[in-house]
C-alpha cells in the first residue's frame, strides 16, 4: 500500500471516530505525535521491543493523519526529501547528532 493511501485511510479513520469533529489545531496535533514519539523513546529505554515498534507505528499513524487532513503528498515530500539528502555532504551541518 502506499503512503498517500494510508494517510487517507488513517485520517478517515480518526475521523470515525470522533477526533476531527472541531477542527484540530497544527499545534496539537503535531503534540500528539511527540508525545508518541516520547512513548516510543520510553519502550526502548525499557527494552521493550515489541510496545517500542507499537509506538513507532502510533508516530506515522498521527503523521498520516495529519497529512491526511491536510490533503498533504506526502509520498511526494518523502521522495523529494530523500532526493534532496542525497546530495548532502558527509554528516552535513556539522552536529553531532
Amino acid at each position: 500500500m502506499m503512503i498517500n493511501k494510508l494517510c487517507e485511510l488513517a485520517y478517515e479513520n480518526a475521523k470515525s471516530k470522533g477526533w476531527h469533529d472541531e477542527p484540530r489545531e497544527t499545534g496539537t496535533l503535531l503534540a500528539l505525535i511527540h508525545s508518541e514519539v516520547s512513548e516510543a523513546l520510553e519502550a526502548d529505554r525499557k527494552g521493550d521491543s515489541e510496545n517500542f515498534a507499537e509506538e513507532l507505528a502510533d508516530v506515522c499513524i498521527r503523521i498520516f493523519d495529519l497529512c491526511g487532513s491536510k490533503n498533504i503528498d506526502l509520498e511526494k515530500a518523502i521522495l523529494d526529501k530523500m532526493h534532496r539528502n542525497k546530495s548532502r555532504s558527509y554528516k552535513h551541518g556539522g552536529k553531532a547528532y
